[in-house]
């Protein structure tokens, strides 16, 4: 139900929530699903070293995604050219997505696992002819997308933007439009991986990937300075430099993948008899899955259609309300994905028992841990918008302007972050009964409903606007998704209950109130007001979440909010794992 740009799961990320390395757009935000979990083959790594490998590769590779974001902010800017580089590289992860990455999670992987115990071979066969029809297809894929680029630009870009904009995305499209295949291959070859108990090689590909990107950035400010430009000033030499190395660290990644199956004892080779693959249970099995996927398409297009339509008349653009996106997406990927994976097998198992009161109770637990951990995050991001944009982004040709707008679309994301995270759990919870045409369904309507308020946002208001009032559509269509799958499965599963996530809605609502007030008071105490220079920011973050922070634990304690100290108690165990 994701409202973000675009960005995809990529190689060796089962949870596209969790997905740091190769795009810097945004999320589908569709978890996948969940099972009561499967017994290791022998030699395989345990559970718990398993946990550690992916805890250590996902930290690392969440700091290196973000550390590559602020680069490519900084040497490309909040503006066109920004702009520009973000729309040229959502097309081959949506391509992607609606060939692969829908059904990936959903029908690839548990097929892979299901072969792999049946067949004699342990699923070999099987899995080279599913790498092989890979292979082609999204060689073909990539090919095809890439002779229609300049269509591709058009679907996406405005004509507000004027035609060196749509010239420059279709230049850039060209260099990066390959990366469906390469993401595909990573993708399928890290599933391959997963499936044989193999973990770590597809957790620490992605980083090599934000390394190159890192480089590439940085040599890109090295040689051609931090200048803002405009479209229409940008060389081949620079295209190339930006194009050429998004793509090749997507190459990188995919190459790091095949010494680890030589490791598996995974043997490549050519096999053609597609017919053995089962291709139609693999269609009915996927089939909701794309439809998942293809609705949550069209709110991409219509979003980037809005937004450069915005760029095209100043105001921000892709670039910024992706950044934007990526901070609300740390914050739900640390502390929401750590708890929905918590509960994932306990929900799984319930469900595959049929004990409806105990997966109710699990959904009701998540939403109140969910609620109580991420709200003070909503805080900051309210109250400190301006010095955590300031202290983040602004620099080299990310400007102070920049920073301002990108500051305005923080303090409406915080709104959406709780309701985003909540859906998630929902949908994680639907999963957890193997009802993905269920999740499939409940996101057509929630997509219209974002559609629909986008729309009328960019009607009534203006340009300026318009970032800050898709976050807004996508507050409210997680909102009213998070309803709706509510109440499906109280009549699936029986009364979730509400009453004591009532109750901790209003001790979160108070503790909320009195952290709020202290961090504007803080602020407004503290030098730079509300429009820090980048000292003074700094100042302002550390202090003022200090104080929020401070503020909220007290008061939630003093409330007696014990999903504070469970969780809390949760990270002191899993830190001392």
């Amino acid at each position: 139900m994701s409202g973000g740009l675009y960005r995809s799961a990529n190689a060796g990320h089962l949870d596209p929530s969790e997905a740091d390395g190769a795009v810097l757009i945004s999320t589908t935000g569709a978890p996948p699903p969940v099972s009561a979990g499967t017994a290791p083959q022998p030699g395989e790594a345990s559970a718990a070293s398993n946990s550690a490998i992916m805890a250590i590769g996902s930290l690392v590779s969440r700091g290196t995604g973000f550390l590559r974001t602020l680069v490519l902010a900084a040497a490309l800017g909040g503006g066109a050219i920004g702009d520009a580089y973000t729309t040229a590289q959502v097309v081959p992860s949506v391509v992607y997505e609606l060939l692969l990455g829908g059904i990936l999670a959903s029908v690839v992987i548990p097929m892979l696992v299901r072969r792999r115990k049946a067949d004699a071979d342990g699923g070999q066969a099987y899995t080279q002819r599913l790498l092989t029809l890979a292979v082609v297809a999204l060689g073909v894929a990539a090919l095809l997308a890439t002779l229609c680029a300049s269509l591709l630009t058009a679907l996406y870009a405005s004509d507000k933007q004027g035609p060196d904009f749509q010239d420059l995305v279709t230049q850039m499209s060209y260099l990066m439009l390959p990366m469906i295949f390469f993401i595909g291959i990573s993708g399928v070859l890290s599933a391959v991986l997963n499936t044989r108990g193999h973990f770590a090689t597809p957790m620490f590909t992605p980083i090599l990937n934000n390394l190159v990107v890192i480089a590439t950035g940085a040599l890109y400010m090295i040689i051609y300075g931090t200048e803002a430009i405009r479209p229409g000033q940008m060389t081949a030499g620079q295209i190339a430099l930006i194009g050429g190395g998004t793509l090749l660290g997507v190459v990188v990644q995919s190459a790091g993948l095949f010494p680890a199956l030589r490791k598996v004892g995974f043997k490549w080779r050519w096999r053609f008899d597609f017919r053995e693959l089962g291709l139609r249970e693999l269609g009915r099995l996927g089939g909701w899955a794309l439809c998942y996927v293809v609705a949550t398409q069209i709110g991409q297009v219509v979003a980037f259609k809005l937004l450069n339509a915005a760029s095209g008349e100043n105001a921000p653009g892709p670039m910024i309300y992706n950044n934007v996106f990526l901070l609300m997406m740390m914050a739900h990927g640390i502390i929401s994905v750590s708890i929905i994976t918590a509960l994932a097998p306990r929900m799984s198992a319930a469900a595959a028992d049929h004990r409806n009161a105990d997966l109710a109770a699990d959904l009701a637990r998540g939403t109140r841990m969910i609620t109580a951990v991420l709200t003070p995050v909503a805080i900051c991001y309210a109250v400190l918008a301006a010095p955590i944009s300031i202290t983040l982004f602004q620099r080299g040709a990310y400007s102070a302007e920049n920073a301002t707008d990108t500051a305005l679309v923080l303090v409406v994301a915080a709104v959406a972050l709780v309701p985003f995270s909540i859906s998630q759990l929902y949908t994680v919870g639907f999963y957890a009964r193997q009802e993905t045409k269920t999740s499939a369904l409940i996101n057509l309507p929630v997509v219209g409903l974002r559609i629909l308020v986008q729309l009328v946002i960019f009607a009534l208001f203006s340009a300026a606007f318009a970032a800050p009032g898709l976050m807004f559509a996508n507050a409210v269509s997680y909102a009213a998704g998070a309803l709706i799958s509510a109440m499906l499965l109280r009549r699936r599963i029986g009364a979730i209950p509400f009453g004591a996530i009532l109750a901790n809605f209003v001790k979160v609502g108070i503790a909320a109130v009195g952290a709020t007030v202290v961090g504007i008071v803080v602020v407004y105490l503290l030098p730079g007001d509300w429009t820090p220079k980048r000292p003074e920011a700094i100042l302002q973050l550390v202090v003022g979440g200090l104080a929020i922070g401070g503020t909220y634990i007290g008061i939630a304690l003093g409330l007696k909010v014990s999903e504070i100290t469970e969780v809390m108690g949760m990270v002191r165990r899993k830190i001392g794992r």
